[in-house]
């Protein structure tokens, strides 16, 4: 059984159907895999009232029994914890928010609710999403279960350290610049950013300007993620800019990637630098594309770097959420995190046109690459994780690295709304996960996901995962 936990959520969900398993024996499980590798990987900041999940687990059962699970019945979920779960705190990894108690599920919570999904639990996440290391002043440092000495990313870096750990089989995560990417390829799992409005991002205190966060899976498998969003996806009226709901399902057209692609590959967007090793696996994966049939072409040159543009205009977006608190509350807040909000007053509307203009040159970019290829496949970060307490390196083999080095290669599309998948590669030569970011145009995560389907068929990982760090 405990092998069970380390599958990818496809076959769990075939198991309860066949009654293998039952959804208390997944619950039992479930907690007390948390119990024992929390202590050491610290993926896990709460964990919800124990009578009312086996309640809910037995409640499952029944459905199960009488034919009528729903598709992710008895599954536990754990969610981040940046997004809000009635019943649980939703704390930010922020001080000032540590006692913050939801009034209700976010949409995505409560679609994946109404799937027959239970939440055990919040996951953990640094303090809003600031940075991709997951640690804050509340719950402490997260680390990855290849190797306790790194960090499993951010900001979904709880969720990804779960599910790489065999803790949870569901998770939710959010990428406002890379934080499914960057903690997937970390820890080996396939992290998608949907197209921007795919999933209802929803509800907030107040209208949100910098539209560039989504909220997405971030799965052991690539069908993981595609019965993720097949649970989720489709218009809500508390977020006015999802999308309308595809059609279709994901999951059933997974094997339908189209013959002879046009694929472009960038080992570095032409502003990165990327760690040799690194380079080598991400070279050597793009060539599975070409076995497969298609045609893989290098690409030179790319979009401006745009990091600091994107990082003061989400430095102003939370200057304005937590402005009031200063300066009262100003040393409750971490040190860098609180910094880089104040950048956030800097902003002007001289500031603001000139990113603004960047970002659109981001965009034209993009048009230009999907004018001529399917694909895009670039690294999915430069280098190795970073130590699980940091810091985040300022340069790499002796080069300087660009802003937001470990979102070098992500942040160009949440601007640009397009969108982008991550597998595992292979492993780098100290032996941790390296990640192979797939893009693809606007509104087409359907051929992101068959893309990393056929990769994945191609280059097996699923059956790879870490043993037990105590």
């Amino acid at each position: 059984m405990e092998d069970l936990l380390r599958r990818p959520l496809s076959e769990i969900l075939d198991r309860l159907a066949r009654k293998e398993i039952t959804p208390v024996d997944l619950m039992e499980r479930t907690l007390a895999r948390i119990g024992a590798l929390n202590p050491s990987l610290n993926a896990v900041c709460e964990v919800a009232d124990e009578e009312r999940l086996y309640d809910e687990a037995r409640a499952a059962e029944q459905r199960w029994q009488a034919g009528k699970a729903r598709a992710l019945e008895g599954i536990p979920l754990g969610v981040k914890d940046l997004e809000d779960a009635e019943g649980l705190h939703t704390t930010h990894g922020s001080v000032p928010f540590k006692d913050r108690m939801p009034e209700r599920d976010s949409v995505q919570v409560e679609r994946l609710r109404s799937a027959g999904a239970i939440v055990v639990g919040k996951t953990t996440a640094p303090e809003f999403g600031y940075t991709c290391i997951t640690k804050n002043l509340i719950h402490g440092v997260t680390r990855s279960p290849w190797n306790l000495d790194y960090t499993p990313g951010g900001s979904s870096g709880g969720s990804s350290a779960a599910i790489a750990g065999g803790m949870i089989p569901l998770v939710t995560a959010s990428d406002g610049g890379g934080s499914i990417r960057l903690p997937a390829s970390f820890t080996g799992c396939f992290g998608l950013k949907v197209s921007y409005g795919r999933i209802p991002h929803a509800p907030f205190e107040a209208w949100e300007t910098t539209d560039t966060s989504v909220v997405g899976p971030l799965t052991r498998t690539v069908e993981d993620a595609a019965i993720h969003l097949d649970a989720v996806v489709g218009p809500h009226p508390l977020d006015p800019k999802s999308l309308p709901h595809p059609g279709y399902a994901y999951r059933d057209r997974l094997r339908d990637l189209p013959s002879g692609l046009r694929i472009g590959l960038s080992r570095d967007l032409g502003y990165g630098v990327v760690q040799g090793d690194v380079e080598e696996v991400v070279v050597e994966a793009a060539s599975a594309f070409e076995e497969l049939g298609h045609h893989v072409e290098e690409i030179e040159g790319g979009p401006p770097d745009v990091g600091r543009v994107w990082g003061l205009i989400n430095a102003f977006e939370a200057a304005g959420k937590l402005g009031h608190l200063l300066p009262e509350h100003e040393q409750e807040f971490g040190r860098s995190f609180i910094h880089g909000v104040k950048a956030g007053f800097k902003m002007t509307p001289e500031i603001w046109r000139q990113g603004q203009k960047a970002r659109q040159q981001v965009v034209e970019w993009c048009s230009r690459v999907f004018s001529r290829y399917d694909l895009l496949l670039t690294p999915t970060t430069f280098a190795d994780p970073p130590p699980a307490r940091g810091p985040l390196p300022s340069e790499v083999e002796g080069k300087p690295a660009p802003f937001g080095s470990s979102g070098a290669f992500t942040i160009p599309f949440n601007l640009s709304w397009h969108p982008a998948g991550t597998v595992r590669a292979g492993f780098s030569k100290v032996g941790l996960p390296v990640g192979l970011q797939i893009v693809a145009p606007r509104h087409r995560d359907d051929l992101v996901l068959q893309s990393a389907w056929a990769f994945e068929q191609a280059r097996p990982w699923a059956h790879h995962w870490p043993g037990d760090v105590r």
